[in-house]
């Protein structure tokens, strides 16, 4: 005794929602790649900023004396 019965129209309908959510998949993993891509192109690009700030000296500070107490 048959129960239900999926029509035509039924695996049509099931074929449709599998394909969409196969394309779901792929689009958010094609989305995900780029953003890993994206992060890592920041960082190295961050890195390569701070080493290009980087300030140094052109030549050793001078010792400079100490200041004198004032006598008054």
């Amino acid at each position: 005794m048959k129960v239900a019965r999926i029509t035509g129209q039924g695996l049509t309908s099931i074929a449709i929602l599998v394909v969409l959510l196969w394309a779901c998949a792929l689009v958010e993993h094609l989305i995900v790649k780029q953003a890993r891509t994206d992060c890592r192109q920041t960082v190295r690009e961050m890195h390569s900023l701070q080493i290009r700030n980087r300030r140094q000296p052109a030549a050793t500070p001078a010792h400079t004396a100490a200041p004198r107490p004032v006598s008054g």
